[in-house]
């Protein structure tokens, strides 16, 4: 973790900081320095320039803005207006909040402010019926059974889709491009060749906005109490605000046990009041039982009666799973934890986040690995939200699905050898005469990179030799139609003589790809000797392939995506240096990093020196991802904790 954030931690730990909330028009009187920051003023929208001035007790964080400014309410992060349709209550210390989602919090047991904790002696009694029935209370959350009712035997109960409509044959433009690479473009008449590699590239070239179903799997065991649970609240509501209409959200939160906090239900206004406060009312105590989490986050999946186009479950924890999972065994099944397809693979995607330094990365990565979902490594908790962020604008931004490609061997005397998909299903079949890779969903503009291995024969009747044919095939989310592109025949010219450079010059986009599938192998390679105790001999393979990389034509061209490259692998390196330094951190960033090439698609990992920057992104990021993190970024939590950094980090007078 950077130093400055654990300085900064260490200031809100000490109370050396106060923090004026954004729910009166004028400025309320600042906190003494014994009132913490809580939740709800972590979690509560910042939307005005920051300014740090040093203070008697510490640091006081003041607005530039006018007294005119809008009323907020602490817990549902939404705008109050006097005749909007909901009443207000204000209490005595001045605090006000939406009538409904201060008496859902009295009615759970906080008799205090949540904004500045003071102790009330006038509640609101009255509890209107607004969607308190539904929303779970903080103990409750962890202790089924005890006044709550129980859980449905079946969670068929999701929030009902309107009719999704499909319009055959009205697709705006063609959503995916496809394009084919040879090594190099001549190889002379009388040869044959081995092991000829053509790169296949896929580009998903429009987007659709396809609603989307969503569950989050929430850790809210002991560790997680204190910042992690105000900033995990926060990232929340980032995802909630940021859900379109016809998303559809369900949480579970576990512990020692689980519990469905609210079924999907869609992100209308009511909706994410819902959300919000449910989100809002958990608490952290007891231990960490993944596996139950995310049994009964499948089960809201594979349960529910109707299904958007979309769908997705993110799985965050910091911990290890103490209840199912025996960490005695060497080589525990984890993937037990999913119902797998009859093809070996559930269908739905498990993004999983593991963050701080004792959650079980191997686990997490496994989860994801076999469900077609990627591993994110945060090192820092601050950055929680943006991690989640980027990943919700991939998730809302898929452009095609149950996308495949299909080879096809042109000329009887071109055999294919092997196809290299990362962790992509592949499969050659018919003696080498075609080939195939099951891709599933791709997010608007992501692209996918395959090299195919072929056996090239000698040329004896022209100049040309026809070598491969492809297609690839994908659900059009428009039309729900399936529709099939086809390539052109790939053709490799056949001279009679080629020059010395032509002959043996690769194409860069061929070489970046064989440089990425061996950056694979060797994080594979390396993590598995470090696992066995042997980090001297993991350290030396990255290092091998470090001066492979080097000497390669991409990286002698200088191009972007190696020079990224070498520089992962020799942070992973760094975090090799002991024992203590891959229990900590490398495991989890050679994983996350490893997640990430095998399916070319961003992830979170690791963080800078400065605690600012997160992803390795190389050309994996999205358009979509790109937006969604900076408006992230742009939200007030930045602008609170960056004063908060600059101002723990100056030297103060003696």
């Amino acid at each position: 973790m950077g130093t400055k954030w654990r300085k900064m931690k260490l200031a809100l730990g000490l109370n050396l900081c106060t923090y004026l909330p954004r729910t009166l028009e004028e400025s309320p009187p600042a906190l003494n320095s014994t009132e913490r920051l809580s939740d709800v003023a972590l979690l509560s929208p910042l939307n005005w320039p920051m300014t740090p001035t040093p203070s008697s007790h510490g640091l006081k964080l003041s607005r530039n803005s006018s007294k005119k400014s809008s009323k907020t309410c602490s817990i549902c992060l939404t705008k109050m207006k006097e005749g909007g349709g909901h009443a207000l209550f204000t209490a005595e210390c001045s605090h006000s909040f939406h009538f409904h989602c201060i008496a859902s919090n009295v009615k759970h047991g906080n008799q205090v402010c949540p904004v500045c904790r003071a102790k009330w002696k006038e509640i609101p009694m009255q509890h209107p019926p607004y969607l308190l029935h539904r929303l779970p209370t903080p103990r409750r959350v962890m202790n089924q059974g005890r006044g709550q009712p129980p859980e449905p035997s079946m969670f068929n109960d999701d929030e009902p889709l309107e009719q999704q409509l499909a319009f055959p044959g009205k697709s705006l433009k063609k959503m995916m491009e496809l394009k084919i690479h040879p090594e190099v473009s001549s190889v002379p008449r009388a040869e044959s060749r081995e092991k000829f590699d053509v790169l296949v590239q896929l580009r998903a070239a429009g987007m659709v906005t396809a609603p989307l179903d969503l569950v989050t799997v929430l850790d809210i065991s002991g560790s997680m109490a204190g910042t992690k649970l105000a900033l995990l609240k926060r990232a929340m509501g980032f995802v909630i605000q940021n859900l379109g209409v016809n998303d559809r959200l369900s949480v579970i939160a576990f512990s020692s046990t689980a519990r469905r906090l609210f079924p999907l239900t869609k992100m209308s206004d009511s909706g994410r009041h819902l959300a919000l406060q449910a989100v809002n009312s958990l608490v952290a105590n007891g231990g960490t039982n993944i596996a139950e989490g995310l049994r009964k986050g499948v089960k809201v999946m594979e349960e529910r009666r109707d299904e958007n186009p979309v769908a997705s479950v993110i799985l965050l924890s910091d911990g290890r799973d103490t209840y199912t999972m025996n960490n005695n065994q060497p080589d525990p099944n984890y993937k037990l934890l999913l119902p797998l397809s009859m093809h070996g693979r559930f269908q739905i995607p498990v993004h999983s986040f593991g963050f701080g330094s004792d959650h079980d990365a191997s686990l997490m990565h496994s989860v994801s690995e076999v469900s077609g979902g990627t591993f994110s490594f945060i090192e820092s908790e601050a950055v929680i939200q943006d991690a989640l962020a980027q990943c919700i604008g991939g998730l809302l931004s898929v452009a095609v699905q149950e996308l495949r490609l299909e080879i096809d061997g042109f000329s009887s005397d071109v055999c294919l050898g092997t196809i290299k998909a990362g962790s992509y299903s592949s499969l050659v079949g018919g003696d080498g005469r075609w080939g195939r890779v099951d891709i599933g969903d791709l997010y608007a503009d992501e692209e996918r990179d395959f090299l195919v291995s072929i056996n090239i024969p000698a040329e004896r009747r022209g100049d040309e030799t026809e070598v491969l044919k492809m297609r690839c095939v994908y659900k059009d989310l428009l039309t729900k139609e399936v529709v099939t592109l086809e390539s052109h025949v790939l053709k490799i010219q056949r001279p009679e003589t080629v020059g010395e450079e032509e002959a043996v010059v690769v194409s860069i986009e061929v070489d970046r790809q064989r440089n990425r599938f061996l950056a694979a192998e060797a994080m594979v390679k390396a993590r598995g000797l470090a696992e066995e105790g042997d980090l001297a001999a993991a350290v030396t393979v990255i290092q091998e392939f470090r001066q492979v990389l080097a000497e390669t034509v991409s990286a002698r061209s200088n191009d972007g995506f190696c020079v990224a490259l070498d520089r992962e692998m020799k942070e992973m390196q760094e975090r090799m240096a002991s024992r203590h330094v891959y229990e900590v951190s490398g495991r989890a960033y050679i994983l996350s990093g490893l997640s990430s090439h095998s399916w070319q698609r961003a992830t979170s990992r690791g963080e800078s020196g400065d605690g600012s920057s997160f992803v390795q992104a190389y050309n994996y990021q999205t358009p979509s991802m790109v937006e969604m993190l900076n408006r992230s970024q742009a939200t007030s939590y930045h602008r609170l904790i960056q004063p908060l950094l600059s101002y723990v980090s100056q030297p103060k007078p003696r």
